[in-house]
């Protein structure tokens, strides 16, 4: 396997996040510049290794293999980064990043050993266990951005993990369709027990009674993490968070419509537009720096 092959691939630019649109773009882009571009930088390796992962699902052993075998050459590149001889120029941006926000080591690997977890689980049996997964592809996110915004107390990093699960299980809710058409079911089999609402009809995409109250319990869920991270993060710390804190908007908003919809993730794409993501990153922004002002004075 040629490391040098993939990591060529690995496109960092502001460009590819302002190309996708994503939540993401939108809530980043009220940073100061080199903020800024180490999180364009660290938002493309955290895609380019979730990408690797879902290429070409098909579940053969042979697919299987070349994942993993990729994933292994980029543990080798951050080790190279971190050791001081980065495998390839294309990781200096990230190298630079790493560098100057001083990032720990182990978020990259574990954010790895996250992915890497789709590629042997397709079902949670509990909700400790999809919590588990969750920290390692949303959570670890959390706490490698709150190095680069830079924050004062150690609750702030409960904040980044408590958004992290609050995202995740947002675009989880979202995905529903998506995920089942991949053969990925990431609701927990405990909660589908209890609602007495089957694997047999989720991937059949029965809209029923159980289906509502399990949606809605999920989304009670996900709403408690939202609360849990918003009581973490101290006032004096809004302004520095004020990206994670667009972030946090925008998801939410993206529940609600869940909801709103009456938790039909099988007939409809569910989302929030365009022009509503920037009216609440601008909103957001104008209302902190208000309160920050007021807390000042």
């Amino acid at each position: 396997m040629n490391a040098e092959v993939d990591i060529v691939e690995f496109d960092c630019s502001e460009e590819l996040a302002q190309q996708s649109k994503t939540n993401f773009y939108y809530s980043f882009s009220f940073l100061p510049k080199d903020e800024r571009e180490a999180i364009h930088t660290v938002y493309a390796f955290c895609r380019h290794i979730d990408d690797i992962v879902d290429e070409e699902d098909t579940g053969t052993s042979e697919e299987i293999i070349k994942k993993r075998t990729k994933l292994s050459e980029w543990r080798k590149a951050i080790d190279g980064i971190y050791s001081g001889k980065p495998h390839s120029a294309y990781l200096k941006p990230l190298q630079s990043a790493i560098k100057r926000f001083s990032i720990p080591k182990q978020y990259f690997m574990t954010l790895i050993d996250g992915c890497e977890r789709d590629l042997r689980q397709k079902r949670y049996e509990t909700f400790n266990d999809l919590k588990e997964y969750c920290y390692g592809v949303a959570g670890i996110v959390g706490l490698m951005c709150i190095e680069i915004f830079g924050y004062k107390y150690e609750e702030t990093k409960e904040y980044a993990v408590n958004l992290g699960y609050a995202l995740q299980l947002t675009n989880i809710l979202r995905d529903l369709k998506a995920d089942k058409d991949r053969g990925y079911i990431y609701l927990p089999k405990e909660d589908l027990e209890k609602f007495r609402y089957s694997e047999i009809d989720l991937m059949n995409e029965v809209y029923n009674e159980q289906f509502i109250e399990l949606m809605r319990y999920e989304t009670r869920r996900a709403r408690e993490y939202y609360h849990k991270a918003r009581m973490a993060l101290r006032p004096d710390e809004r302004m520095t968070m004020i990206a994670a804190e667009i972030m946090d908007a925008i998801y939410y908003r993206l529940l609600e419509k869940i909801e709103l919809n009456d938790f039909d993730v099988f007939n409809k794409q569910i989302r929030v537009s365009t022009i509503h993501k920037i009216a609440i990153a601008f909103k957001h922004w104008v209302s902190t720096r208000i309160f920050v002002g007021r807390i000042k004075h």
